[in-house]
């Protein structure tokens, strides 16, 4: 499987909190839900189409803890969401999470590294980390990461989490595919490419 890393961004790196104020006020934060106001048929679509393609979801502790008392309250038969993210295999990377009752789950512990490895050896199409930026960040050090999906929204947060905070280690990245939704959101498809190189301007000629 390829693992796939989708996150919700403020243009200033903020990745808690996008869905509504009470999705994550862990740390104290007060201003969650700040990309609704920006979600359009666009990007539903988008979205939609992304989670079509994910054979499992792979969250950290406290996203899937979230999202286990969330989404099983969405009844719509409507939602293209619901019915994916309430069925899809779910893999938690915990050291803290005994069992999740939200099924079908499985709990990663120790090795977890080597666990998330494994799945990727396995068949299939999109091992989808979904937030978690805590999880993300540490499959970006250990390399596991093939794919992120950014979906920025046009908002300054100037609070929370983020999903690159300082002292992350440095990426580098090609991009794939950049558009915009009437909304205003970004949607940018990066695949991984190791290390980034870094060098000094020297003028324009020298410009590839």
């Amino acid at each position: 499987m390829k693992l796939t890393v989708m996150q919700f961004v403020s243009l200033d790196g903020v990745s808690q909190g996008p869905g509504s104020p009470q999705e994550d006020p862990s740390g104290g934060f007060t201003r969650g839900g700040w990309l609704v106001p920006h979600m359009d048929a666009t990007f539903v679509d988008q979205a939609s189409d992304w989670l079509e393609h994910a054979d499992a979801l792979l969250l950290g502790r406290r996203t899937y803890e979230a999202f286990a008392r969330d989404w099983p309250q969405i009844t719509d038969p409507a939602d293209p969401f619901a019915v994916r993210m309430n069925n899809l295999p779910k893999y938690v990377a915990t050291q803290t999470l005994a069992d999740g009752e939200w099924n079908p789950t499985t709990i990663l512990t120790g090795d977890v590294e080597a666990q998330i490895a494994g799945l990727k050896a396995q068949p299939g199409r999109d091992l989808r980390v979904h937030g978690s930026s805590s999880l993300a960040q540490s499959l970006f050090s250990a390399g596991l990461v093939d794919e992120l999906r950014l979906v920025v929204a046009p908002v300054v947060v100037g609070q929370g989490r983020r999903l690159f905070p300082d002292g992350a280690a440095p990426l580098g990245f090609e991009l794939m595919s950049s558009r915009t939704t009437p909304q205003g959101l970004t949607i940018q498809v990066f695949e991984t490419r190791g290390r980034p190189d870094f060098a000094a301007y020297e003028g324009v000629s020298a410009v590839g």
